[in-house]
């Protein structure tokens, strides 16, 4: 319907290139290769690299020719007003009105639905550039992130520890094992004596980390990489939001893959971090979501003998859960999500940031506090649908522990 409505605009236009007999051979042959591309990539069995390949000129292509049609729109609705007005405006009102203003042919003869086009043409085509530069250079560039929390009843052992995040491997999506291995590298760099993994570990299927599970099982701190699910591990894209056999299967492959892996999954449950005579809590619930989102969190049975720790660390994927519960436990000092990927896409510095996915997740990237609670939003490791970003690049988080209260600006 897209490449309809746009190639009947164009036809219009008194563009020479257009009007070649050639145009519509390369315009429908575009389009019904890329469909069929994506096609085979989804029902075939295809090498990684050739789905990735569709995947990126789909989406760059849908993304221009998306913002084509708002201007094309724009024009019709111009000229359907002008249809209106011609059925309801007398005839001398509008000749007088038509005295005063601009010209539907200019003097150049370019007519104004003539130069919306070509306008069109030009705005469509600018997210190009951004948009493979960042498949080309944003997908694998990993930036470490440092943040230090700040927790008064932090016990003295846990003074200065580190302790890393990843979050959104998506190993589904990934077609570079060299830049995948040189991520996990800077982590381990770090030397963090405790990792976090908050959720998504594949798209769909626990089959995707074939290739990358022995690059993530390197992944291992002293004091253990602690791991939850996010909404992707529980196969609902795949198989569909009921319940199935094989899809209880899947679930379970991706389970184990945590296990292979030596990571402590956490399911609804939690560890007691012991340092000397100090401990700390590691809480981990399943994905609870906002919408349609799947909410197997239960945050009262992950928290049950935690009591008696001074400091509680929740790992939950979904940042929307804070507000939703767990701000209404303020024994929970802070909690580590990811899920929002920042979109992929926007801009973030020390001090602006901004993404699309703001008007949809309050909290996003970064941390975020109510009176003494604590959110960290980890954009993600990986990457999903668009196979780049641009502007929110992958992250690696590494936090210090610090005991006290934060400082005070000025």
């Amino acid at each position: 319907m897209l490449d309809f409505y746009i190639y009947k605009a164009l036809r219009a236009t008194s563009m020479k290139w257009v009007a070649s007999p050639l145009f519509p051979k390369v315009w429908w042959g575009y389009s019904i290769l890329l469909v069929l591309g994506i096609f085979i990539s989804v029902y075939f069995s295809t090498p990684l690299i050739f789905r990735s390949i569709i995947l990126v000129i789909f989406f760059i292509t849908f993304c221009t020719k998306f913002i084509f049609i708002l201007v094309l729109l724009a024009d019709d609705i111009r000229r359907g007003g002008l249809w209106l007005k011609r059925l309801f405006v007398p005839q001398k009102k509008r000749h007088e009105e038509a005295t005063t203003m601009l010209p539907e042919q200019p003097v150049n003869g370019i007519s104004r639905s003539d130069f919306l086009t070509k306008a069109g043409i030009l705005v469509a085509s600018a997210p190009l550039a951004p948009m493979a530069w960042g498949v080309i250079s944003g997908a694998y560039d990993y930036q470490i992130r440092r943040q230090k929390l700040y927790l008064p009843n932090l016990p003295q052992e846990f003074h200065g520890m580190k302790i890393g995040q990843l979050s959104d491997i998506h190993s589904g999506s990934f077609y570079n094992k060299k830049a995948v291995i040189g991520g996990v590298e800077m982590l381990l760099a770090e030397k963090p004596e405790a990792i976090f993994f908050t959720g998504d570990l594949v798209n769909n299927l626990a089959n995707e980390m074939r290739d990358y599970q022995d690059i993530f099982a390197k992944v291992q701190a002293p004091l253990g990489v602690y791991s939850i699910l996010g909404n992707h591990d529980y196969g609902d894209y795949h198989y569909g939001p009921g319940s199935s056999a094989e899809k209880t299967r899947n679930l379970q492959r991706v389970k184990d893959t945590h296990k292979v892996m030596g990571w402590d999954l956490l399911l609804n449950e939690n560890r007691k971090l012991k340092v000397g005579n100090d401990e700390i809590g590691i809480i981990g619930v399943e994905n609870w979501g906002t919408g349609r989102f799947p909410r197997h969190g239960r945050l009262q049975q992950a928290l049950e003998g935690t009591d008696d720790v001074p400091v509680k660390l929740l790992l939950s994927h979904d940042p929307s859960h804070w507000r939703a519960e767990v701000l209404s436990r303020p024994d929970v000092d802070v909690m580590f999500s990811g899920h929002t990927h920042g979109m992929q896409f926007g801009v973030r510095t020390k001090y602006f940031k901004w993404s699309p996915v703001q008007y949809i997740y309050k909290e996003w990237a970064g941390l975020y506090q109510q009176e003494h609670q604590q959110l960290y939003v980890n954009t993600g490791f990986g990457f999903l649908g668009y196979p780049g970003r641009v502007g929110i690049l992958p992250e690696i988080t590494v936090f210090e522990l610090i005991r006290g209260e934060k400082p005070k600006r000025g």
